[in-house]
């Protein structure tokens, strides 16, 4: 048996004082006020990330990695640094810059080309709706002004229609459809080392929000089974199988085989995600009215919704009869009342979700807690920051931008709210993201929509007992007698300073099962 003492905890749904737990086999077995010399400043469940590419983040780690850089100059320094050391390298991969590092958020080939020495160079951005490319991988492509744009993208272009350097959505498997194949070796190293990174801020299980090919990535399921059977496998993961939406619901007798099939020790392939939209900042968000262009005035475009609203219905319902929970990526107002009015009459006890929530039309706020459907935020993007300054308030409009990031709302209305951080398009600190939930501002800077904030029991909640019921383990996110003893221990207690230094916590030891999977 384990005894530990903290000057301070969080049970999963509350702010504790002095605590005391005891472990044994791998559970937690008592839990109860303190009065001696504590061993650790606070504890709090291990925190579950509900909505992550790990495999994904790792593999840019391991790659071009931009994610820590921010201006232009900054990314074509590090993606020459990168070039001259591999030589050996056919593609420049990698990925993970900013779009508001370029003007209108679209770098050009031309810049590109500058660094990578002739070889094609293909980068996804943060939020991998779009990527760079250079003039040799278009022209491996066969990309040209004569190419249409695909059904489900764009092929950013310069004032002649050729093409400039950017794709977005659809418009990217294009160039990644030539791009050579990663081993399986290499996908492997890229989940131990994303495993890795989530277990050094705290993360102690999550949901894998594509296990499927997306994106220039094969899919990752066999490297999961293959690191739960072998062991290296240490958090207990869900994957999200990805839904096709050039098919239709003739495959979900497939994705039940997958599920028998994969599922098995620490991961379970119980959910499956469906994309129903891009995202704001490229104008592929499906929004009921349209963007507005710089002057202020409408446009033609209203986003892209990739299923549509009799698609999206008829999915969802397939899968909930299926019994697989469904997780459905949202980001504009109309993707998520199609998503909303899908989930009509579907079963709440399959704990279905939707992710990102960054719009939402005011009468669709308390349909989350009316249907049953969870709110899985990423508390970190709702803040002011140069993406939202710069590329999304002008083109959607000053009433439109006062509906983003409702978390305030969607809490008082009874929504469940869980949380997750989408890494690689954002950092996977559950400490930045929570400060962000609870300050809605940059540290610095003004906040958005203040009212919407949370306080620090809920957004913490989220992230721990709530994400947890998300993946369907009631016996985690909770410091209880009978849960399991996946913690995390902090150098101090956030609860205790003031909102804007929460993320200051450093993480000092993660443990999954009792047993520590990090310690600094």
């Amino acid at each position: 048996m384990t005894r530990l003492r903290a000057a301070a905890a969080f049970d999963g749904h509350r702010h504790l004082g002095p605590t005391e737990i005891e472990v044994a086999d791998g559970r937690i077995t008592a839990v109860r006020p303190s009065s001696g010399p504590a061993d650790v400043a606070f504890l709090s469940p291990g925190f579950t990330d509900a909505h992550v590419h790990p495999i994904q983040g790792g593999l840019e780690r391991l790659r071009c990695d931009l994610s820590e850089d921010e201006t232009r100059e900054d990314y074509l320094a590090r993606i020459k640094e990168y070039a001259d050391a591999h030589p050996d390298r056919e593609w420049i991969l990698g990925g993970g810059w900013a779009m508001p590092a370029f003007p209108g958020g679209t770098p050009t080939a031309a810049d590109l080309d500058a660094v990578t020495g002739g070889r094609p160079a293909f980068l996804p951005n943060r939020d991998h709706h779009g990527a760079w490319v250079n003039s040799k991988a278009l022209a491996i492509a066969g990309i040209d002004e004569h190419t249409p744009d695909p059904p489900d993208g764009r092929i950013e272009r310069d004032a002649d229609g050729r093409p400039s350097g950017t794709l977005h959505e659809g418009a990217t498997a294009l160039v990644s459809r030539h791009v050579p194949r990663t081993s399986g070796e290499e996908y492997y190293a890229a989940l131990l080392e994303g495993q890795s990174f989530l277990h050094s801020v705290g993360v102690t299980s999550w949901q894998d929000a594509i296990v499927g090919a997306y994106s220039g990535m094969d899919d990752p399921a066999s490297t999961y089974t293959t690191a739960a059977a072998n062991g290296d496998l240490t958090s207990y993961v869900v994957g999200a199988l990805w839904w096709e939406r050039r098919l239709g619901v003739e495959q979900v007798a497939d994705l039940v085989g997958r599920r028998e099939t994969m599922s098995g020790g620490r991961f379970q392939a119980t959910s499956v995600k469906i994309m129903q939209d891009g995202v704001a900042e490229n104008g592929t968000a499906s929004m009921l009215l349209p963007y507005l262009d710089r002057c202020g005035h409408p446009t033609d475009n209203t986003g892209h919704s990739f299923l549509t609203a009799e698609a999206i219905r008829d999915a969802i319902r397939a899968l909930d009869a299926a019994r697989f929970q469904v997780h459905v990526h949202c980001i504009g107002d109309r993707g998520t009342r199609e998503a909303l009015d899908a989930f009509e009459g579907t079963d709440p006890a399959l704990r279905h979700h939707v992710a990102h929530l960054q719009l939402i039309h005011p009468d669709d706020v308390r349909r989350f807690a009316e249907l049953g459907v969870a709110a899985n935020m990423q508390m970190l993007w709702a803040c002011l920051d140069d993406q939202m300054v710069e590329l999304t308030i002008p083109f959607l409009g000053q009433e439109r931008s006062r509906w983003q990031y409702p978390f305030g709302d969607l809490h008082r209305t009874g929504a469940r709210l869980v949380a997750g951080s989408d890494w690689p398009v954002s950092t996977p600190d559950p400490l930045a993201a929570i400060q962000v939930g609870v300050t809605r501002r940059e540290p610095g800077g003004e906040p958005l929509l203040p009212e919407q904030a949370l306080d620090l029991d809920t957004a913490w909640s989220a992230y721990t007992s709530g994400s947890a019921w998300a993946n369907g383990r009631d016996d985690a996110g909770v410091l209880a007698p009978g849960a399991v003893a996946d913690l995390v221990a902090l150098d101090r207690d956030p609860f205790a300073g003031p909102p804007e230094q929460i993320a200051d916590a450093r993480v000092l030891t993660t443990w999954i099962d009792g047993s520590p999977v990090f310690e600094a």
